[in-house]
C-alpha cells in the first residue's frame, strides 16, 4: 500500500540506504517517516533481518521486526560484486543527497563506495557511516552488535545496580543500536541543513561505542561526573529497586509525586491519615528504613482503588500518574485507540496484515504519516533502476 498525501518535511530528499539489520534501518525509517526517499540498497540475499525467528514471519523476507522498521522505503536489489551492479549504484549516487552505510571501511573500500570515491560522482553527498567505535581508537574497523556495545559502554552494569544481582546483564531492548539509530538520523539532518546552507557535503561519522556511552550515562556517571569524584556511579532515583509501577484493585499504576505534599495527598486518599506523622514511619530505625515504610504504604495505598478511579482522582489532585500496562494490555489503552498509534495494514505481495505503530511526531505544514509499507525484497528493483536506464 502506498499513501502520497503525507509528504512530510524531508520531501525531495533522496537517500541510497546500504545499511541493514538494525541501527541503519532504523535511522533511515526515521529519515522516510519525515518525507525522504529511501532507497533500500539490497544485496540478491536481502537484507539479513528479514529472515524471521520461529514461525512468526507470514512470508519468508518479512520477519516481525524487519517490517517493524522498514516502513516509508523502496526496495532495490543490486548486486555490487558484480561490474553491472557497482554500475547501477554509481547512476544511483548521480540522483542522491545522502548515501549511509553500515559496512566496515575495507569492505566498502573493495566495492569501490568509499568517500572519496562516492564524492567524485557526486561533489555534495552527505556521507554517513554507522560504525561500531570511533575511526581514531584502537577498536576502529571492529565488528559491532547490540551486545558488544552496551558491554562495552557500562550498561550491562546498570540491572547490578538496581536489583543486587551481581551478573551482568544487558537492558532488555536493541537500545544501542536503536539510540544511535537516532543519531544518525540526527546527524545526517545537520549535514543536510549545513550543504543547504553553503552546498558542501561531507562524511559523517556515527560510532556506537561513544554515542551509546554518552546517551546512557548521562545520569548514570553521577558523583564520578566530578574529578576527583564526589560519589559513586549511579543515578539514585532510577536505580532505586522502589522505581516500579503498584498494583490497584484491577491493573497497576505508576504514581511519581513531585513533592512530599503530593505523595501525602495520595496516602491520605488511600486511607493513611497523616501518614508521615504515622507511629509506622516514625518507628522506622534508619532514613533507608523510612524510604522503605513510604514505598509499602504507597503500595497498600493504591490497591485501595482501581486504576480509571485512581487516575481521575490523582488528575483532580494533581498528582502525577499513569496506567502501567503489561505489553497484552497496550493494545486496549484508551489513549493508542483514541489515537490511532496501532494501525492494522496489509503486507505488499499478499503477504497478509501487520500491526503498524505511526510516527509520533506531528508537522502542521508539512505533516508525515506511513506513505509505504514494508517492502518486499526488490520489489521497486524495475520502478527505480527505469529512471537512470
Amino acid at each position: 500500500m502506498t499513501d502520497k498525501t503525507s509528504a512530510g518535511p524531508l520531501a525531495g530528499i533522496r537517500i541510497l540506504d546500504l545499511t541493514q539489520y538494525v541501527l541503519g534501518p532504523f535511522a533511515t525509517q526515521t529519515l522516510g517517516d519525515l518525507g525522504a526517499d529511501i532507497v533500500k540498497i539490497e544485496e540478491p540475499g536481502g537484507d539479513r533481518q528479514r529472515k524471521g525467528t520461529g514461525k512468526t514471519a507470514p512470508a519468508p523476507d518479512m520477519s516481525a521486526l524487519f517490517v517493524e522498521i522498514n516502513r516509508n522505503k523502496r526496495s532495490v536489489v543490486l548486486d555490487l560484486k558484480t561490474p553491472e551492479g557497482q554500475s547501477d549504484l554509481r547512476a544511483l549516487v548521480k540522483t542522491a543527497d545522502v548515501f549511509i552505510h553500515n559496512m566496515r571501511p575495507a569492505s566498502v573500500d573493495r566495492l569501490g563506495f568509499g568517500y572519496e570515491a562516492v564524492k567524485a560522482i557526486r561533489p555534495d553527498i552527505v556521507y554517513v557511516v554507522a560504525m561500531g567505535f570511533g575511526s581514531d581508537g584502537p577498536y576502529a574497523g571492529l565488528q559491532a552488535f547490540d551486545d558488544l556495545i552496551q558491554g562495552a559502554s557500562g550498561a550491562c552494569d546498570l540491572l547490578p545496580y538496581y536489583d543486587g544481582d551481581e551478573a551482568l546483564r544487558p537492558l532488555p531492548s536493541i537500545v544501542a543500536d536503536k539510540t544511535c539509530g537516532l543519531y544518525a538520523a540526527i546527524a545526517t539532518q545537520a549535514a543536510l541543513l549545513h550543504r543547504a546552507r553553503t552546498g558542501e557535503g561531507q562524511y559523517v561519522e556515527v560510532p556506537m561505542l561513544e554515542t551509546f556511552t554518552g546517551f546512557i550515562l548521562a545520569e548514570h556517571l553521577h558523583g564520578q561526573s566530578f574529578v576527583p569524584a564526589r560519589g559513586k556511579f549511579g543515578h539514585p532515583t532510577t536505580i532505586t529497586p522502589h522505581r516500579r509501577p503498584v498494583e490497584t484493585r484491577d491493573g497497576h499504576i505508576v504514581i511519581m509525586p513531585a513533592s512530599q505534599e503530593a505523595a501525602q495527598r495520595f496516602l491520605e486518599l488511600g486511607g493513611f491519615k497523616d501518614p508521615y506523622n504515622s507511629p509506622r514511619y516514625l518507628e522506622a530505625e534508619s532514613g533507608k528504613a523510612r524510604v522503605a515504610v513510604y514505598y509499602a504504604m504507597l503500595a497498600e495505598a493504591a490497591r485501595t482503588r482501581t486504576t480509571a478511579e485512581w487516575l481521575a482522582i490523582c488528575a483532580e489532585a494533581s498528582i502525577p500518574a499513569m496506567r502501567a500496562n503489561r505489553l497484552d494490555e497496550v493494545f486496549d489503552d484508551p489513549h493508542f485507540k483514541a489515537t490511532g498509534f496501532f494501525e492494522t495494514r496489509e503486507l505488499p505481495g499478499g503477504a497478509g496484515g501487520y500491526r503498524a505503530m505511526k510516527p509520533g511526531l506531528k508537522f502542521s505544514a508539512t505533516p508525515i504519516g506511513i506513505r509505504r509499507d514494508p517492502p518486499r525484497l526488490g520489489q521497486d528493483t524495475e520502478e527505480v533502476l527505469a529512471g537512470i536506464r
